[in-house]
């Protein structure tokens, strides 16, 4: 029992730190845009128009799985709120990870072992 918690720890953990990655992804790739476009405008660049802004719209595929998944296992942090986007992911990501890594991790190594061998002292 010990040995599926721990995987679920495990799995818990890598989801919400993949979500995390690819919101600090996207944060930067923001960020890089809208220093572009600032750029642009100081030099009088009229020739690259600003890019769309695509940061609200939902993931499909692979990443969109792991966005849900990660917004399900961090529900109980719902809580947080907070002008400031880094804050709203960084602070619920950083509780999920020590509720389900080091809680469920406790959780497991309390739990009894189970016993291997024959049970006789002599032949061990």
């Amino acid at each position: 029992m010990g040995t599926l918690i721990r995987l679920t720890a495990v799995l818990a953990c890598a989801i919400i730190s993949i979500s995390f990655l690819m919101f600090a992804v996207d944060e930067m790739d923001r960020g890089s845009k809208t220093q572009q476009d600032a750029l642009a405008h100081e030099l009088g660049d009229e020739a690259s128009a600003p890019v769309a802004d695509t940061s609200d719209e939902p993931r499909h595929g692979i990443g969109g799985a792991i966005d849900r998944a990660s917004d399900a296992l961090l529900a109980p942090f719902d809580f947080v709120t907070s002008t400031n986007a880094w804050v709203d992911h960084g602070v619920p990501a950083l509780l999920g990870l020590l509720l389900y890594g080091v809680g469920l991790g406790m959780v497991a190594n309390f739990l009894p072992k189970e016993r291997r061998g024959s049970g006789d002292w002599r032949t061990a």
